[in-house]
């Protein structure tokens, strides 16, 4: 089940908000205009489905939103506990960063939890299976797929050099709970 956060940024310990209802969570991230949405797939998908049966079985949805944002490029990433780069991977994008476009999930399978560092929050969301998020393009935030992760997504870019990771240098990440 998908949940929101938020906390003040300079108090991890004291959670302002959480929640679990899907219309509560789409409304708190659009005030902070960040796009949250739930999607259905029309064909059946399972780990071991393949990037192209994934894209047709969301194929109106994504044609609708590169229809929206202009996005040319779309791919599948898969992510597994027996990924041997896991822990890399991981801390990788533990770090505050922004992207110079946005940043577009839908997750397929599994979960990973976006960090979001808006207006003196965070808005820490568990994004899980049919969940769409649209990070906007230069929006402060860290990503955590957790030890074991276990994660398909369906990404969408502008430009794929737009996605480049440009950290911000803070250690405000580190103050806030992260996934097991």
């Amino acid at each position: 089940m998908s949940q929101l956060t938020v906390f003040v940024s300079d108090n991890p310990a004291q959670p302002l908000l959480h929640t679990s209802d899907s219309s509560e969570i789409q409304r708190q991230l659009n005030n902070a205009g960040v796009r949250f949405e739930q999607w259905q797939a029309s064909a059946t998908i399972n780990a071991d489905s393949s990037a192209e049966q994934i894209q047709a079985a969301y194929a109106a949805d994504i044609a609708k939103l590169q229809a929206e944002g202009g996005y040319v490029t779309v791919d599948v990433i898969s992510l597994s506990s027996h990924h041997p780069d896991k822990a890399a991977l991981r801390q990788k994008f533990l770090a505050e960063h922004t992207h110079s476009e946005d940043e577009v999930r839908f997750f397929v399978r599994g979960q990973g939890l976006f960090c979001l560092h808006i207006n003196g929050k965070v808005y820490q969301v568990l994004c899980q299976q049919n969940d769409l998020i649209s990070v906007p393009a230069g929006t402060t935030h860290w990503f955590d797929m957790g030890r074991e992760p276990e994660f398909t997504a369906i990404r969408l870019f502008n430009n794929p050099q737009g996605w480049v990771a440009n950290f911000t240098g803070s250690d405000i990440a580190g103050r806030f709970p992260l996934l097991p």
